[in-house]
């Protein structure tokens, strides 16, 4: 059991290399954030459904995990568009160093979603996350607006984080993904269409715009949706949020090396990504002392 909780949290941390990737991404491709998303999950659902049969799941839900699935589905699309929106708007850097708050906003709803104590350690790592955030960046004014954005997506994703947690433990992560996507693209079909943007251009893009979003949804989408869902049958949904803090750090150092001075570091930010990990590897030793107290039988 702890060898398997050791696997989770290393492919966890891949998953999470792969979500800065995403970051980067999103600066290449040239379209806007909503369509962006909307062929981001239209391919990945795509890819999903190929999978599921040939792996021949049934798609059978009950109606109660159905309307889940819904939520889920319209709060991922959100989070993405506005994720997307946030970097466009600012920089790969703030979008994702704003994405760090996403844990104090799990630590703050955890308890009360799965009507548990509040552990006080759990606020307190958010807290630090936030301080480590600060040092990262002072953002100027001139991204405020980015900022604001970009915390909007961090709250969302805690929400997607706490739904899947239930989902998770009693479906499959495939069936979870699919439905989720699914609904997501349906979702922002419907708003595309209200806004009178649902034509041919969506569909006509430059050709390196189509590389990217392949890759976008096949790796960072497809692969990566799954296999989160998956891990989270065995880590907790505040576990999986504050190790997705790693997200900024990967992301950023690799905008450094992509994008050149344009996302260049200043050396304040090693302080703060240094107290983010110090705060990840700190949640992992407690809850794994607090797991093996629990198998240990009272005399």
């Amino acid at each position: 059991m702890q060898k398997d909780r050791v696997l989770n949290l290393l492919h966890l941390h891949f998953i999470v290399f792969i979500w800065g990737f995403t970051a980067i991404l999103g600066k290449l491709i040239t379209i806007d954030s909503l369509p962006l998303v909307w062929i981001r999950m239209g391919l990945a659902t795509l890819f999903i459904a190929i999978y599921i049969l040939f792996a021949k799941f049934s798609l059978k839900v009950s109606k109660k995990t159905f309307w889940w699935l819904v939520g889920g589905g319209i709060v991922v699309a959100l989070h993405w568009v506005t994720f997307f929106l946030a970097i466009k708007v600012s920089t790969v850097s703030v979008a994702l160093a704003m994405m760090s708050t996403g844990a104090f906003f799990t630590a703050l709803m955890e308890p009360f979603w799965y009507k548990r104590k509040i552990i006080g350690y759990e606020i307190l790592f958010g807290l630090m996350v936030v301080a480590g955030l600060y040092l990262i960046f002072k953002v100027e004014t001139e991204y405020v607006y980015g900022m604001i954005i970009a915390l909007i997506s961090a709250f969302l994703a805690a929400v997607f984080s706490l739904i899947n947690g239930k989902l998770v433990q009693n479906n499959k992560p495939s069936i979870i993904s699919f439905y989720e996507l699914g609904v997501g693209m349906v979702f922002l079909s419907i708003v595309l269409l209200f806004k009178g943007d649902f034509n041919m251009l969506l569909v006509t893009l430059p050709q390196m715009d189509w590389i990217y979003l392949i890759v976008l949804a096949l790796i960072c989408t497809a692969y990566a949706f799954i296999a989160s869902v998956k891990i989270m049958r065995v880590l907790t949904p505040y576990t999986v949020m504050l190790t997705t803090n790693l997200e900024p750090v990967y992301g950023i150092l690799l905008a450094w090396v992509i994008f050149g001075s344009e996302e260049k570091m200043k050396p304040m930010f090693y302080v703060g990504a240094l107290i983010i990990l110090s705060t990840v590897i700190a949640n992992g030793i407690l809850k794994q002392r607090a797991n093996i107290k629990k198998r240990v039988p009272k005399i």
